[in-house]
């Protein structure tokens, strides 16, 4: 109003007066609405609520989440892989050559293809770290988790089961690198001193090799992982010079840990979908741990 002509004021000035009776009228209304209505139907408080349903986390995802969260600190990167694979990423480039007796430990699944390729389900995640040296760039330090298949099933094997490999190339890796990282990730798994021994074994893809043990209450010795410094053949396959190069790789049955964690005794119920087991071996989904150690749960 105070840039308008004396005579455009006069004229603004009721047409704003009739606009704020209005809106004034309109809000005293809807006061009265509301307030009338409150009147009539009051809200009780005390109430309990509806339960808020989300499920809960199966125990393999948690032990997953739980391995990621130690190593990921650590540098190691995540890679996904396919679990439909050709030979050679299973077995060829891991060294493995055609009619090898330990081709036989692995049971596999081959694949009907019209295509002059062979296709399989891969028996471990060690395909995707072949997939890695080859379009990685170096020092590599990763993790593979995910789900593999072999022909076996009882109350500890199964069809399909879930793995998660660990791989390390860079330059000076020795097994005592290897050794003090896989101690302290048991320690750090189970919360508690652990003893630890390691003895040696074969795979194709590590030499030297070596199965690792842990003493586990009552129960004695029990084999809970193997692992090897990276076999200098699979470095020439994949085009990393062995002479500047080494690695180790480790790898883990998720589901096992599982189950020495929790005390599960049969591998086959993970699988079964009975919503009483999820409910007493699962976790709360909204309980998310961090990725610093020592500060997750």
């Amino acid at each position: 109003l105070r840039d308008l002509k004396s005579d455009e004021k006069v004229i603004a000035a009721k047409e704003l007066n009739v606009l704020k009776n209005n809106l004034t009228k309109l809000f005293e209304t809807s006061i009265e609405h509301i307030e009338g209505k409150s009147d009539h139907k009051k809200l009780d408080v005390s109430l309990p609520a509806d339960p808020f349903l989300v499920g809960s986390e199966h125990p393999i995802t948690k032990i997953s989440q739980k391995i990621i969260n130690y190593f990921t600190p650590l540098n190691y990167q995540i890679f996904s892989g396919n679990e439909i694979e050709t030979d050679f990423y299973n077995f060829e480039a891991l060294n493995f050559p055609e009619n090898h007796p330990a081709r036989q430990m692995h049971d596999t699944f081959y694949l009907n293809s019209s295509s002059k390729t062979e296709y399989l389900l891969r028996t471990h995640t060690s395909n995707t770290q072949v997939h890695a040296m080859l379009n990685e760039d170096l020092p590599l330090y990763m993790l593979s988790p995910g789900r593999v298949f072999r022909c076996d099933s009882d109350s500890t094997h199964l069809p399909m089961f879930t793995q998660i490999e660990g791989l390390v190339v860079d330059e000076d890796v020795t097994f005592g690198d290897l050794k003090g990282v896989l101690i302290d990730f048991l320690e750090d798994f189970f919360n508690e001193k652990m003893e630890v021994r390691f003895r040696p074994s074969y795979f194709p893809f590590t030499e030297p090799s070596a199965e690792v043990d842990i003493k586990f209450g009552k129960q004695g010795w029990l084999e809970i992982l193997g692992c090897g410094m990276v076999h200098p053949n699979v470095l020439k396959n994949v085009k990393i010079d062995p002479k500047k190069y080494q690695g180790y790789a480790f790898g883990i049955g998720i589901d096992r840990l599982a189950m020495l964690k929790y005390g599960i005794n049969d591998l086959r119920a993970f699988f079964e979908c009975d919503y009483r087991w999820l409910n007493h071996f699962g976790f709360d989904p909204l309980d998310v741990p961090t990725n610093y150690r020592g500060l997750s749960r």
